[in-house]
């Protein structure tokens, strides 16, 4: 790979020390994927940089940096993905356990997404299920106690009570409606962090 040259010493040492973090973030590839990769960022660099603008040479390498992103946070997947195609291909067993390592990370996460907004259905649910039956939907107490947010089909005599009434469609709605943007919100942190 033939490195960029800039007319700024500001401009070359923001542009080596990128390239640099790259390198000590794909270290454990091979070769050949560790040259695809910086090929790829550095033609993207190259081709993006505008020689004839107006802005100075710094800030507009800086423009290009940060729509590329963090190479630490940027190439996660990427390293994953590579790392995966490593294991099949040489049945390395400490290959397999980088790769597992690296996919484990982006997987859990969307798990975890992917159960609160099955939570968010079941919220939706229960508004649905409180029309159709509305004495076996809502907040059941017992003795001062929650014990149930959703169905409850215990016996009449058991000493639980429904404290919502017809109040408990709009309560779900609101927390349907704050679940859904509090997830949303975190999920797209994730994916900026990333």
């Amino acid at each position: 790979m033939k490195p960029i040259v800039f007319k700024q010493t500001a401009s070359q040492k923001i542009y080596d020390d990128y390239i640099n973090r790259i390198k000590r973030m794909l270290s454990d590839l091979p070769n050949e994927d560790r040259l695809d990769v910086l090929m790829e960022f550095n033609s993207h660099i190259y081709e993006s940089t505008d020689k004839s603008s107006e802005t100075s040479e710094v800030d507009d390498l800086m423009d290009v940096l940060e729509k590329l992103g963090s190479p630490e946070i940027v190439l996660v997947p990427l390293k994953a993905e590579k790392k995966l195609d490593q294991a099949t291909r040489t049945f390395n067993p400490l290959h397999v356990f980088k790769a597992i390592l690296w996919n484990i990370g982006n997987g859990i996460s969307y798990i975890v997404f992917a159960c609160l907004y099955l939570l968010l259905a079941g919220f939706v649910f229960c508004i649905f299920s409180k029309i159709w039956n509305p004495s076996e939907v809502g907040m059941f107490f017992k003795d001062g106690v929650l014990q149930n947010i959703g169905m409850y089909s215990g016996a009449a005599g058991d000493g639980v009570y429904e404290v919502l009434g017809n109040w408990f469609i709009p309560v779900m709605i609101v927390i349907s409606i704050l679940w859904y943007l509090l997830i949303t919100m975190l999920l797209k942190l994730k994916e900026s962090l990333m």
